[in-house]
């Protein structure tokens, strides 16, 4: 069974900065892609950062050059550094991962971490 555990949300002002970090963990072989999504209330799940592991990255627009994905592969783990934040990136942070594991290759999620900007 894969397991991924996110950490790091919380409540921060606006134009402060919080660190989210994901671990994946049980029988994987190998993760392709790592990356992080949001869903704010009322609102559908997006994607904010992806990264592959040969390192490349890709951002939502909404957050690029305010937001750095990373990740340690050999420890099966993904960051998410938030700086600047808007109220507007007040939602649910999950933690999603597309592994290959004893099961075959399927897409893992976290139970997600809240962030809340106030303004």
């Amino acid at each position: 069974q894969v397991r991924l555990v996110e950490s790091g949300g919380g409540l921060v002002q606006a134009g402060g900065s919080l660190r989210l970090f994901c671990a994946a963990s049980g029988s994987i072989f190998s993760i392709n892609a790592m990356g992080w999504y949001r869903q704010a209330p009322g609102k559908q799940r997006e994607l904010v950062a992806v990264i592959l592991s040969a390192g490349s990255a890709s951002y939502a627009d909404s957050v690029k050059g305010r937001f750095t994905i990373s990740r340690d592969n050999a420890r099966n783990t993904v960051y998410l550094q938030m700086n600047s934040l808007k109220p507007e990136d007040t939602a649910v942070y999950y933690c999603n991962a597309d592994l290959l594991g004893v099961r075959g290759s399927y897409d893992a999620w976290g139970q997600g971490t809240q962030v809340t900007v106030s303004s």
